[in-house]
């Protein structure tokens, strides 16, 4: 069991504005898959409620408990209606929303450090995976400076600690309880297509985490 790649899923749950989230039905489907090529791969998966101090709480503890090599995150962009592969975390906190324990941030940045946190190049292979399966995908500089913001930039303070070998966070639009947002001029996204790209970005990141673990791993004595 040790010597399992490991991946962690993240999704939220509701929140102000949004009763309904679909990262959860997303990041439960992902993590219910079957598939030759993840026979030797151990996937988990949790959902943070959208509070700052649920992140600051449960992430360590998360990572903690499951020694993840790489961590793919997934969150609710609900005025965009594509998916976005964001590249990086701000160091911004709004302190106009209050998040789902109605807690305002008292300041507009998250620590005295960078102005920004880059995920890395990985993101563009992810990019071109959900591309792939012919969703509009897009990237994105901008991850916001709400619960997603945060939670990318605490993931990637890991990844720079020694914690998981790879980060990603994925803003996915908001869908009606059909299934399916309505765009005009557009055709619809599905949740169905929402997983068949989840699929292909998870798949591409396990590959991503075993070329990191073989470089990484000791040579043979």
């Amino acid at each position: 069991m040790s010597d399992r790649l490991r991946i962690l899923l993240t999704g939220f749950g509701p929140f102000p504005g949004a009763p309904y989230n679909p990262t959860q039905p997303l990041v439960a489907r992902l993590a219910q898959l079957r598939r030759p090529a993840l026979d030797d791969v151990a996937i988990s998966s949790h959902i943070f409620p959208v509070t700052y101090a649920a992140v600051d709480h449960q992430l360590p503890e998360v990572l903690a408990k499951q020694k993840p090599d790489a961590l793919l995150m997934f969150g609710l962009a609900a005025r965009t209606p594509y998916l976005r592969v964001e590249t990086r975390a701000r160091n911004a906190v709004t302190m106009l929303w209050p998040d789902a324990a109605n807690t305002r941030s008292s300041k507009r940045g998250i620590t005295g450090t960078a102005d920004a946190m880059a995920f890395g190049p990985h993101t563009a292979r992810l990019l071109r995976a959900a591309r792939l399966t012919g969703i509009d995908a897009r990237s994105s500089r901008d991850a916001g400076a709400y619960l997603c913001n945060y939670l990318s930039w605490r993931a990637i303070e890991n990844v720079k600690a020694g914690g998981p070998q790879l980060a990603a966070f994925i803003h996915i639009p908001l869908l009606g309880r059909s299934g399916a947002v309505r765009r005009k001029g557009a055709a619809r996204i599905t949740l169905e297509e929402l997983v068949d790209a989840g699929e292909a970005m998870l798949m591409e990141m396990v590959g991503l985490a075993r070329k990191r673990r073989n470089t990484l791993a000791p040579p043979p004595r």
